[in-house]
């Protein structure tokens, strides 16, 4: 029973990793300057119409949340696929572990600017047709976006396939990939409830955006050591002795 109370408590670093990857992939210079113009092609919309016009801004919010729902789709579809090789991954844990993390790191190292990685600097795209203006069409461009991997993304959502690969299981992995796509889509569905405090918020942080690719950049290089170290399992059991309720999750 200790074993699977710490399998669980094992699982929160990795949930919280993956939320906080969703959120950074969001504000990251591949996705946040295209937000207002997605926001308004899922509409159907201006973006004029849709700061004055209170129905045009509520079909929008609705547009947004079935291109959270296609974000989630392909993200859980990813998860069960790695998942899939768990048992592999679990024999071979430490291995994969340890090229994982290396990987991992060379990501970090290309956001920081000290390395250079031709490939990341590619932009896939797929063409979502001419939807816009319907929830259906919103989805198509969720999984559209969720296809197109833009190499801001593509890294991160590496690190946290990475993690689920790891899990060896179909629920704990798809945990991870839907927090990832909570983490990712929420914050499009905020923008677009609140589009006129959100597009003054974006303007202010675009300064940033170089902030935060170095922050996303540490945060894997860190991730990168802890999957070579192991280090997840200590963190694991640091949660468990600092708030022993945990042992109860699960």
């Amino acid at each position: 029973m200790f074993g699977i109370d710490i399998i669980d408590a094992g699982l929160l670093p990795s949930m919280f990793v993956a939320l906080l990857a969703g959120i950074l992939s969001f504000l990251s210079p591949c996705v946040l300057p295209i937000v207002p113009p997605y926001l308004a092609y899922m509409g159907g919309i201006s973006m004029q119409e849709m700061e004055n016009n209170k129905d045009a801004r509520r079909h929008t919010v609705i547009c947004a949340l079935f291109f959270t729902l296609g974000l989630s789709t392909v993200f859980i579809i990813l998860g069960l696929a790695v998942s899939a090789l768990g048992q592999f991954m679990l024999q071979n844990q430490e291995w994969f572990g340890r090229i994982a993390g290396i990987v991992i790191i060379f990501f970090g190292l290309h956001f920081i600017g000290i390395l250079k990685i031709p490939f990341l600097y590619r932009d896939v795209r797929l063409d979502a047709g001419d939807q816009g203006g319907s929830a259906f069409g919103a989805y198509i461009l969720g999984l559209a976006f969720a296809f197109g991997w833009t190499p801001c993304i593509g890294p991160i959502l590496g690190t946290i396939l990475s993690l689920a690969a790891q899990e060896g299981s179909l629920a704990r992995s798809s945990i991870l990939m839907a927090l990832y796509a909570l983490g990712l889509g929420l914050p499009f569905i905020l923008a677009a409830i609140f589009i006129n405090n959100a597009m003054r918020a974006m303007n202010r942080f675009k300064r940033h955006m170089r902030k935060v690719e170095i922050f996303m950049g540490g945060m894997l290089i860190i991730i990168g050591f802890a999957l070579i170290t192991g280090s997840f399992s200590s963190i694991s059991f640091w949660l468990l002795e600092t708030f022993p309720s945990l042992a109860i999750v699960g």
